[in-house]
């Protein structure tokens, strides 16, 4: 499950992936257009700097930026580094398994279940970029302002 973080992140670098090349926004700013507590965006700012995501700068002239064309930057990666495995459950995680005390994984069906989860969650992930993500939503509101009209 996306958490508030993995929500926030996403929303923010949606935000930032709206401003001409170059552009610096404040995380002020960010919280209030997305409606994010600025303290938190702060910490999540940090860890998506820290990963590579944005690049910040202190200063008049500073705020934060993407740090790669968000053609670049996989939505998988994202909730990832924000919000940890994928899978729902811990015996179904590529990167952070733990094998379950109470079932054979042989035969567990819950746990074949939840790797067929796992996986189709990576797959859309995966393989979909911050940009696609970006004009998915730009895409359903013109249509949703067409089907009004």
């Amino acid at each position: 499950m996306l958490t508030r973080k993995g929500k926030y992140g996403l929303k923010a670098l949606v935000h930032l992936s709206r401003l001409p090349g170059g552009q610096m926004a404040f995380v002020g700013d960010i919280a209030a257009a997305n409606r994010i507590p600025k303290k938190f965006l702060d910490a999540i700012l940090g860890e998506l700097r820290n990963a590579g995501f944005v690049q910040s700068r202190k200063g008049k002239d500073g705020g934060y930026r993407l740090a790669k064309p968000a053609t670049e930057i996989k939505i998988g990666h994202v909730v990832r580094v924000l919000d940890g495995p994928l899978a729902p459950i811990s015996c179904a995680s590529r990167s952070r398994y733990e094998r379950c005390e109470d079932c054979d994984e042989e035969t567990c069906h819950v746990r074949h279940m939840m790797l067929d989860v796992r996986q189709a969650i990576a797959e859309v992930l995966d393989n979909r970029s911050l940009a696609q993500m970006r004009d998915a939503a730009n895409d359903d509101s013109a249509l949703e302002l067409q089907v009004r009209a």
